[in-house]
């Protein structure tokens, strides 16, 4: 017989380790809380040959709501198409703000910013998606289908933009 330990995954009291609890996520519900779309080229017209050109923004907003675990992370976009001829003209604007109540269980305090602001919109995502290509298809546009958001570069760049807002808020003097 040996006088080593022998590691059968009990607790030194006789009791059975339990392995870390898994995060879990939950998606409770999925609304539109805002849109808006404007189809320029109906309103005024076009001049000339149409060439778009696309550029899609998106901000992200988290909150904690009343009951405990339950958390809103609201997507806005804002997708704008203008005509890539000389004049620039609009062609379209849509904004989007799509939420989701969100049931949060065993993420840890440190982790549960970006875990809102990564894992929530990246499970809203397609929804934004499939909306923004009907509504551009139904307001006589061929539909336009997101490339992939990175929200891992997105959070990053948020994390890098607010440190530099506090930089120039400590160098600026007290009026």
């Amino acid at each position: 017989m040996s006088d080593q330990p022998s590691d059968t995954g009990a607790a030194p009291d006789g009791a059975a380790q339990q392995p870390p609890a898994q995060p879990k996520m939950q998606v409770l519900g999925q609304y539109i809380r805002d849109m808006s779309f404007e189809n320029i080229v109906a309103q005024k017209g076009v001049n000339g040959e149409v060439s778009p050109d696309v550029q899609v923004q998106v901000n992200l907003d988290a909150k904690k709501r009343s009951v405990e675990n339950q958390f809103e992370v609201v997507c806005k976009f804002k997708v704008e198409s203008r005509n890539k001829s000389e004049d620039k003209s609009p062609l379209f604007l849509l904004e989007l703000e799509y939420g989701g109540i969100f049931l949060i269980e065993n993420v840890a305090e440190e982790q549960l910013h970006p875990f809102l602001l990564i894992e929530c919109p990246r499970m809203l995502f397609p929804f934004v998606r499939r909306i923004v290509s009907d509504v551009t298809r139904d307001g006589g546009f061929p539909p336009l289908n997101l490339d992939n958001v990175d929200f891992v570069a997105l959070y990053r760049q948020e994390l890098i933009r607010r440190a530099q807002a506090e930089q120039a808020a400590k160098a600026k003097p007290d009026a």
